[in-house]
């Protein structure tokens, strides 16, 4: 022991900053005691706890009593035989002087204090003399404003006494308790300054009158405030002015030594430089770390070292242990543990060993140990506040490669290239640009606390720099980092991730020194953009992939080979950025954002391949430096390069003829900058290598060569999917070791941020139980690290959340702790078992067996208030039929139109499931058999494909996954069942099976610690086996077994379960049990069975409920009712009594035969009691078939149920009906027939009604009172396995919509909502045939998985809005539109106009079309239509009810020229036309004139129509003739209306004239191409000659609806809905408004599609280039139609289909919940409008924009107040003017269509019009509707006054039309314009038709006054009918 003390001394010797010169020696002060009460004890007899040195005793100061205790001079020799050399004493002040002054002090105490200073100094140890601790006297206290004074004299008289002694003091050693003693009436900083100048005048007068030459005197501080006392000049004297060296109380713990770096920094501040003396030094947190005390020693003293303090002693007494081996035989030593040995493994700084480098250190350590020990597995857990992750990188898992605006980046480049296995590029990826929810999903399922991923530079910046941002890509992870924060998930950004601009490599990439400086600004827009939310940030990931693989060796992008220069190069420039990088955050964001900043780096772990060579070691460590040591030195140590790297290149160029590599130096003001630019130090490592000594010199240069080593693997080493990845978990340990010592030393933090192992495709893709050992071995080893090490190692992120692409290796290598299905477009996640296992880990924070605390639900039950039941019968019909009459007779569009709101905040939103569909193991660990066991097994059980349950999901084995999953989704509550054989395997309770109360147990604690409220069912179906045995429900004992089981459930699990169902939806169970026999047991008794059952049922739940409620609710506080289910009734005629009786009875027989006893008064439903009774009568039965309840047992019955839960999926339509006597039967009882209508959407189990779901909770509301209600099953079963699931999303966008409805506006208590169901399962007799689950399993898996469908994503953000909110731009703007905005009225001719004959106009192609059978429907034409060319006044004053400025009509064609050529002017049609313009005109209404609206000539059309290339100089000749006779008024021209009509349908489809289908490859696209020949001749026709003398405008409308993707988050679908909309409007747009030509995507999809065919060339015809630049900027503004929005998807055509639709490659729905028109291709989707618009912004430089064409139709309108079509005007509208608002150039809206009229192929049974006109009046007149009054006061306000600005007088005026033009003698008469003397005329024939009239009624009224006395005469005579008395 002599000799290790003495080499303690040689190392704190050896810090060379600790010799003070202090005039006599160089000594280090090591310092012990002082004296305490239980030291003395202890030296009295054999001391006792020897096991750890670190326990400090009795605190309990000696105070000096004579005589000094015998033992003290040995003892105190003992302790300076260990070369203590100086021993702490405290004085007591109120003992020495007991007044507190020096006039009477206690002279034996001075005398014994001086005694023991002397037996120190005898035993050679120096006194440090504490002038106070403990109490003060109580004089002092009593006169604070003297105490300064009073403790000077004090201090003066103790000099005096014992200065001879001693020669360092200190005034106090702990100032907090002085402070406490003082009275409290002042404040602590009061307090605390009087003990400052206390100290400073003990300080003045020791140095005044006492001090000799050495003598030194202090305070002794905590090392937290020396800081704080140093900001203020009141106490600074404390800490700096008035002491001769810092005296520190300092703590050091164990877990972690940061904090105690940072205290020992803070002293650096203190200028000028201290001496510290640390005089009491204190381990926390160190008995649990189980740290060898000499290591903890000189990490401490390895700490002082490297943060630079002027240290001259320390406190040595934690060390200290002393011993007797008898009473009068005394040795104190160091601790045992402080050895040789470990003195040896110090710093090389601290150690004896100087030379030894910290690989040598790291590898001696681990050499000699046995496999055993390295191997050995570590028990423990991680540090609280441990962090646990996942990570992805951007080209890894993004995709979305060239969406919205983001730039290509270098991998795109090599991605094109098809460099990548397979061919595999990146543009899709994961897709995870668009599955934003998705991931953060899969986080929340995991568990993970931080998520590690990174930026795409190129998103942000699309050429890598400049002033604007994309904002699209900044949105993008805008929402990213918010939904991590809002599922309390840490995000890690990375700026860089080997994914560089493409346009920055273009320049030079990162060998382009001015990448510093690009990449600083790239850096400082993250930093202020998103650092308000990060805080940890990472500003390179593994630079050295990028400098070796993407510059050294070209594998990666941007493929250079270079690894002699171009490698070194790159790895410069990046450390400098990255050390700019931090500079800026640390100085411009730090301070607010208090962030992180650090880099990640990557390593392997590097052995000596031999062992013995110390050449091979050498090259080990050499290898380190390449790896990690190339970028760590410089940041983490000194700035520069490790001198081994530098010193190897250089031998390295020196034995070539020429230079190998280039390594560029920095300079001192660089290396400055590098040193420390790190908050924490990042690391990624996978794999370990054996190195040796390159063989060898070449000059050839390579990483290897260069670096003098030679890479090896033990093939004995597991092997991955990756070549480069061995399993080699010890090497982690040791590189963690490694980096400590040499980088981090303590000082930062190590964040491991990259480790994980991929598994190939070939493999098992969801088993990886490889991957599984991977992580529990190298996690364990990282645990060792830490527990055994002290390493601060802080997170352990995984690599990687999802598959992804792996650069060269394409998809090959699966890192994904979840599976991406690469195959399937919408990219579905699916979790593998190492997904489960890392959960496992992050829940037990290491590998401890996880203790199960049962706690309590997080969030106390939302318990409701007692429900009242009534106590009298429901009417027959009930009351509740006023819901019937409140809504039936509701209009469509009203009842189906959605709403937006919220529900309560505490809505329970949930999912359900139940034992026998999913858990599986049907006979494991002791379960008992269900009856629906042996249903299954029993040959003939009806089940589909003979089906079982006996595995389902295996949810009884996969607990982790179904937890999983619910966390994923963000539910409150999970609603599941109990087997009641899996708990009592015989159905009693003198069976339990423990591993069935275990498996309910786990997954109540899971439930509970995930914060998700556990729903429990007692009973759902499946009977015990054994119970059936003794006759199931039907034996009255059942009722009690029942109770014994639920008892013993409440019992077991109340303590966290706060909601219970007694049975789930009985009517079911028993009808389908026990009267149609279709489900076990199969009982097949329809008349009596279910009536029993029933009976039995509700019994049995009575007694439940008041077991609960006696025994458990005042303690557990739940909540206990039962599920019902029933669908909703709906009267076939809702007019007819006995149709509503029928429906109400209905759902008596279903929902009232339980509700109705438990929620009112304790019996059945009259209506069912005495249709069961009646029909029991008349089959002749002696008593019903229905059993009665007692008055006691009602009196039991009534209001057991605190809630109401309701299960409920669809809905009927009922009629009464009288069915047949016998048999009886429960179902012919109710007396009515149901059905479903066709038109309702079909899942596979029911149709969808969702608005049955509103009526159906009002039902109840009005039937049970205002019951709280909660939904505990509802959800769509759908056949199609797939995850894309649109329909089951509609169904719950739907249903769920209804349920908020009936909450929001019906004021129903509705509290929860629980989907059915969590995942598919064993749907009953369906099998796995149908699927109901918002998670798809894979039923063919043994391991089960389940992935996430889209109606899971759907339903998260239901419940993250907590209902269906407005969204922010949905909501309703108010303002105008700009001054001058067009109000406009579209017509057409042929829609129109009539007279098809008349006045010499020609045939066209509508004529010939609607005269052709089967072309239009309801054999309707245009012949007549609307008789516009006779009624130009009737039109006229339509136009003036509205009040528009503009009036858009178009011209016939065969109106002006019969054959379509200018051979012949028919001047009568021209004539129409002027008339109508001067009308228009005389009414300040201006034309705008169509010029062809569709209705081509049959004469051109016979030569080949649009077709036929000389159509476009017919129509140039055609436009000629319009501007020259009318263009002096017309200012507003249009070219073509329409032309996608025209092509598409008019010779594609054929559904339009000219009716052609046979070419649909081809025709449309040749017609499309002369279409838009023609309007650019037209169009340069007018410009060239008309122009300058007419000053009007011409263009082109063109038509396209929006298109969302059906799936967001799907690439595919988002590219599907692109394409729809250049398919449609940018097929015509794109030529005209962009480039003369078609959209890329049309012309490369038709030419790939028509060479993949066979032909030669492309079916689309190609322009010119003088056609395109002709064709190109021929427009004066952009004409635009649009009606709708589709849901649009990707369909695949097969190659030989030659269509446009197959070309187009796109396939659309419509959301379900989109109100519908009266035409089956127009949903009324307001928001599309907006985001069209800004489309054509967009995609064609903001144009001006005209609305040409934009309304909605109706059928069948029953009057004219066509709400509908309001909401769509005022809807679409307000979006147009939300796009003013975005700064689209919208000059004029104009509303299709100003009456009704021929609707083309649907004749006239579509209605678009504004007016109604009636047909069957041959006047055709023209009716306002109301949608006219309310677009007339748009277009008066021109667009919406804000109502809280007052009401608006453009609101107040009455929407009368204004006078129609005439001639002034001219007067109006009965809508018709007449002169004077025909009026007169018309006046008189009126009138004189009245008395004609009058006459004719008295006739009448004679005739049948006679008849009636007839009749009284005659009774049996036919009564006359209304219609013939009329």
């Amino acid at each position: 022991m002599e000799l290790v003390w003495h080499l303690v001394l040689i190392v704190l010797l050896s810090f060379s900053c600790w010799g003070l010169d202090w005039e006599s020696d160089r000594n280090l002060i090591s310092a012990a005691g002082p004296l305490t009460s239980d030291l003395l004890r202890n030296l009295r007899g054999p001391l006792g706890n020897q096991d750890s040195p670190f326990v400090t005793g009795d605190k309990e100061i000696y105070v000096c009593r004579q005589p000094l205790p015998s033992f003290l001079p040995e003892y105190f020799s003992s302790v300076r035989a260990i070369m203590i050399t100086h021993y702490k004493v405290f004085l007591p002040w109120a003992q020495l002087l007991p007044e507190g002054t020096s006039k009477n002090p206690d002279k034996e105490t001075v005398q014994c204090y001086r005694q023991l200073l002397e037996a120190l100094k005898s035993a050679q140890l120096q006194p440090l003399v504490v002038l106070h601790h403990q109490t003060l006297p109580a004089s002092t206290v009593q006169r604070t404003e003297a105490f300064a004074d009073l403790f000077a004299d004090y201090a003066s008289f103790i000099f005096h006494s014992f200065g001879d002694l001693v020669e360092i003091w200190f005034t106090f050693s702990d100032l907090e308790e002085v402070i406490m003693e003082l009275p409290h009436q002042e404040s602590r900083s009061s307090r605390l300054q009087i003990l400052t100048d206390a100290h400073r005048k003990a300080y003045e007068i020791f140095h005044e009158k006492y001090a000799s030459q050495g003598q030194k005197l202090s305070v002794v501080l905590r090392a937290q405030v020396v800081s704080e006392l140093l900001l203020e000049p009141s106490t600074s004297a404390l800490a700096k002015d008035a002491v001769d060296f810092l005296s520190l109380d300092l703590s050091y713990g164990c877990q972690s030594e940061a904090g105690f770096r940072q205290k020992l920094s803070q002293l650096q501040t203190i200028e000028p430089k201290v001496e510290v003396f640390i005089f009491n030094l204190k381990l926390q947190d160190c008995l649990s770390t189980k740290k060898n005390p000499a290591d903890l020693f000189f990490s401490l003293l390895t700490a002082i070292s490297e943060e630079q303090v002027l240290t001259i002693g320390f406190d040595l007494s934690t060390f200290l242990s002393c011993s007797s081996s008898s009473k009068k035989s005394w040795s104190c030593s160091l601790t045992d543990n402080l050895t040789l040995q470990t003195l040896l493994q110090l710093d090389p700084e601290t150690a004896v060993d100087s030379s030894a480098s910290a690989y040598q250190r790291v590898w001696e350590m681990f050499a000699n140990q046995s496999r055993a020990e390295r191997d050995a597995f570590l028990q423990d857990v991680f540090p609280e506040g441990f962090l646990w992750g996942v990570s992805t990188g951007a080209f890894n898992v993004e995709g979305g490669w060239a969406e919205d605006g983001r730039g290509a980046s270098i991998w795109d480049r090599v991605g094109h290239q098809n460099t990548g296995k397979g061919q595999a590029t990146p543009e899709v990826a994961s897709d995870s640009y668009h599955k934003v929810d998705t991931d953060v999903a899969l986080l929340r399922g995991l568990r993970a606390q931080v998520y590690k991923f990174s930026i795409s530079w190129s998103r942000i910046f699309p050429t890598g720099q400049g002033q604007s941002p994309n904002l699209r890509g900044v949105a993008y992870y805008n929402m990213l980092i918010d939904r991590l924060l809002d599922s309390h998930i840490e995000p890690m950004a990375t700026l860089s991730h080997w994914d560089l601009p493409q346009a920055l490599q273009d320049r030079g990439g990162w060998q382009n020194e001015s990448m510093v400086d690009t990449f600083l600004d790239y850096a400082a827009f993250c930093f202020s953009t998103f650092g308000d939310r990060v805080k940890l940030w990472v500003t390179f990931h593994e630079p050295w992939v990028m400098s070796y693989a993407g510059y050294g060796t070209g594998q990666h992008a941007p493929g250079i080979s270079g690894p002699g220069v171009a490698s070194f190069k790159v790895a410069h420039v990046v450390l400098k950025a990255h050390a700019r990088a931090w500079h800026h955050y640390n100085s411009q964001h730090r301070p607010q954002q208090q962030g992180r900043v650090g880099i990640v780096l990557n390593s392997d772990w590097a052995e000596p391949l031999s062992p013995g060579r110390p050449e091979d070691r050498r090259a080990s460590e050499r290898f380190l430096h390449f790896m990690l040591g190339w970028f760590a030195h410089p940041i983490f140590v000194d700035g520069d390069y490790p001198a081994a790297l530098r010193a190897q290149i250089q031998q390295t160029n020196k034995q070539c003829p020429s230079p190998v590599a280039q390594l560029p130096k920095f300079t001192e003001a660089e290396k400055q900058l590098l040193k420390g630019s790190a908050d924490f130090l990042g690391l990624s490592h996978y794999t370990s290598r054996l190195i040796s000594k390159a063989q060898g010199d070449t000059c050839i240069p390579s990483y290897d060569t260069i670096g003098g080593f030679s890479q090896h693997v033990d093939p004995a080493w597991p092997q991955t999917e990756s070549p480069w990845i061995r399993v080699v978990p010890w090497g982690i340990r040791r590189l963690l070791q490694f980096v400590s010592l040499e980088y981090t030393r303590g000082k930062v933090p190590i964040y491991l941020a990259g480790n994980g192992m991929p598994i190939g495709e070939s493999e098992d893709l969801i088993n990886d139980s490889l991957r599984i050992d991977y992580f529990n071995q190298y996690i364990n080893e990282v645990l060792k690290a830490v527990k055994e090490d002290s390493v601060d190692v802080q997170s352990y992120i995984a690599r990687s959340l999802i598959d992804g692409f792996e650069g060269p290796s394409g998809y090959s290598q699966r890192f994904g702790l979840y599976h991406v299905n690469f195959n399937d477009s919408s990219r579905p996640r699916t979790p593998r078992k190492s997904a489960y296992f890392f959960t496992s880990m992050i829940e037990k924070n290491g590998f401890l067996t996880k203790v199960v605390k049962r706690l309590p639900p997080s969030s106390k039950a939302n318990v409701p208030r007692k429900i009242r039941a009534f106590t009298f019968p429901s009417e027959v019909p009930s009351k509740a039929k006023v819901v019937w009459e409140k809504f039936s007779n509701q209009p469509k569009f009203e009842r189906d139109l959605f709403y937006h709101g919220t529900f309560r905040n505490d809505f329970l939103w949930g999912v359900s499931s139940s034992a026998y569909q999913i858990e599986g193991a049907w006979d494991a660990d002791g379960k008992g058999p269900s009856i629906w066991d042996n249903f299954t097994h029993t040959p003939g059980s009806n089940v589909k494909n003979s089906a079982t349950g006996d595995i389902a999901c295996d949810s009884y084995n996969h607990l982790d996954a179904d937890l999983n999953m619910l966390r994923a989704l963000k539910v409150k509550a999970y609603r599941f069942s109990i087997s009641w054989s899996r708990i009592f395997p015989t159905g009693r309770n003198t069976s339990v099976n423990i591993r069935g109360v275990d498996y309910y147990n786990r997954l109540i604690d899971g439930l509970v610690a995930s914060s998700i409220s556990p729903m429990v069912t007692l009973f759902h179906w499946d009977l015990p086996q054994a119970l059936q045995d003794i006759g199931g429900w039907e034996n009255p004992s059942l009722i009690e077994l029942f109770n014994s089981y639920a008892d013993f459930c409440f019992q077991t699990f109340g303590d966290r379960v706060k909601f219970w169902m007694t049975f789930n939806d009985p009517t079911s169970q028993a009808w389908l049990g026990y009267g149609s026999g279709e489900f076990p047991p199969n009982v097949n008794d329809p008349g009596w069975g279910p009536y029993r059952i029933g009976h039995a049922i509700i019994k049995a739940h009575a007694r439940v409920y008041h077991t609960y409620n006696e025994k458990y609710r005042q303690e557990q506080k739940g909540v206990i009712s039962l599920s019902l289910g029933a669908r909703w009734a709906e009267p076939q005629s809702p007019g007819v009594p006995r149709d509503v009786e029928a429906a109400d009875r209905m759902l008596q027989f279903s929902l009232g035969w339980f509700a109705h006893p438990i929620f009112r008064n304790g019996d059945y439903p009259d209506a069912m009691k005495w249709k069961v009774g009646n029909r029991s009568e008349l089959q002749h039965l002696a008593t019903s078939r229905l059993p009665s309840f007692t008055e006691e047992e009602k009196r039991y019955i009534s209001a057991t149920a605190d809630v109401f839960c309701l299960n409920t999926y669809s809905s009927r339509i009922v009629r009464y009906a009288t069915p047949t006597l016998n048999p009886p039967s429960y179902e012919d009882d109710r007396e009515l027939t149901e059905r479903e209508d066709s038109s309702w959407p079909s899942t596979a189990v029911n149709r969808a009604a969702s608005w049955g779901m509103r009526r159906l909770l009002n039902w109840i509301k009005e039937e049970y009172g205002d019951v709280p209600i909660y939904i505990t099953e509802n959800g769509a079963g759908l056949t199609d396995p797939k995850v894309e699931d649109t329909n089951r999303m509609f169904y719950h966008k739907t249903y769920i919509n209804e349920a908020l409805k009936a909450y929001r506006l019906d004021g129903v208590d509705l509290r929860g909502y629980a989907a059915w169901s969590l995942m598919d399962s064993f749907e009953w007799l369906n099998g796995y045939t149908v699927k109901f689950g918002l998670y798809h399993v894979d039923f063919n898996n043994v391991n089960r998985p389940r992935t996430a469908r889209a109606s899971a994503r759907y339903y998260t953000e239901v419940i993250i809005s907590n209902g269906m909110p407005l969204p922010k731009e949905d909501e309703f703007l108010y303002g105008q539109f700009p001054k001058g905005f067009s109000w406009s009225v579209a017509t057409a001719s042929y829609q129109i106009e009539g007279a098809w004959r008349a006045d010499g106009k020609g045939l066209s192609i509508w004529d010939t079309f609607s005269h052709t059978p089967l072309r239009v429907g309801n054999d309707d034409t245009g012949d007549v239509a609307c008789d516009s060319y006779h009624k130009i006044a009737e039109d006229v004053v339509a136009l003036q009810n509205l009040g528009v400025t503009h009036y858009r009509f178009s011209i016939s064609w065969t109106r002006i020229l019969p054959d379509g050529t200018t051979k012949y002017i028919n001047e009568a049609g021209l004539n129409y036309y002027m008339r109508l313009i001067d009308a228009l005109q005389a009414a300040s209404i201006q034309p705008q004139v169509t010029i062809y609206h569709w209705d081509l000539p049959q004469a051109l059309q016979d030569i080949g129509g649009w077709e036929n290339e000389t159509v476009v100089q017919r129509f140039k000749e055609y436009a000629d003739v319009l501007f020259q006779r009318l263009g002096d008024k017309v200012k507003f021209w249009i070219t073509l209306n329409e032309p996608f009509v025209t092509a598409n349908q008019g010779y594609g489809y054929g559904t339009a004239a000219p009716g052609i289908s046979s070419r649909p490859g081809t025709g449309p696209y040749i017609a499309g191409h002369n279409l838009i020949k023609a309007h650019a001749e037209a169009w340069h026709l007018y410009n060239d000659v008309y122009r300058a003398r007419q000053g009007g405008m011409i263009s082109i409308t063109i038509s396209s609806d929006w298109a969302e993707p059906r799936d967001p988050s799907n690439q595919e679908d988002v590219e599907a809905a692109r394409r729809y909309v250049q398919f449609m409007g940018g097929w015509f747009a794109h030529p005209i408004f962009k480039n003369g030509d078609y959209p890329e995507v049309m012309k490369t999809r038709v030419r790939d599609r028509s060479l993949a065919a066979g032909l030669n060339k492309s079916r689309l015809p190609e322009f010119t280039e003088s056609e395109k630049r002709r064709i190109n900027g021929t427009y004066d503004f952009f004409g635009f139609n649009h009606y709708t929005t589709v849901l649009a998807y990707d369909v695949n055509y097969a190659s030989w289909i030659s269509s446009f639709d197959a070309d187009r490659g796109v396939a659309s729905i419509t959301d379900r919940s989109w109100p519908d028109s009266g035409s089956f291709w127009l949903k009324m989707t307001p928001f599309g409008f907006r985001r069209i618009l800004n489309w054509l912004k967009e995609e064609y430089n903001n144009p001006p924009i005209y609305v040409t064409e934009n309304g909605v139709s109706q059928r069948e309108e029953s009057d004219l107040n066509d709400t509908a079509r309001i909401y769509y005007l005022r809807s679409y509208i307000n979006e147009a003017l939300k796009a003013v608002q975005d700064k689209v150039d919208l000059r004029g809206y104009t509303v299709w269509t100003l009456m009704d009229n021929f609707e083309w192929a649907t004749g006239f049974a579509e209605k678009f019009g504004v007016h109604f006109v009636n047909y069957t009046d041959t006047s055709l007149p023209r009716i306002p509707k109301a949608s006219a009054k309310f677009y007339a006061s748009i277009v008066r306000c021109n667009g919406f006054p804000d109502p809280a600005a007052g009401p608006h007088p453009c609101l107040q005026q009455d929407a009368e039309p204004t006078a129609s033009p005439m001639r002034e003698e001219d007067v109006q008469f009965l809508g018709l314009r007449l002169g004077t003397t025909e009026a007169q005329t018309a006046l008189y024939v009126l009138f004189a038709l009245m008395l004609l009239g009058v006459s004719g009624v008295a006739f009448l009224s004679y005739k049948y006054c006679k008849r009636s006395k007839q009749k009284q005469t005659q009774p049996g005579e036919q009564e006359l009918s209304r219609s013939s008395s009329l």
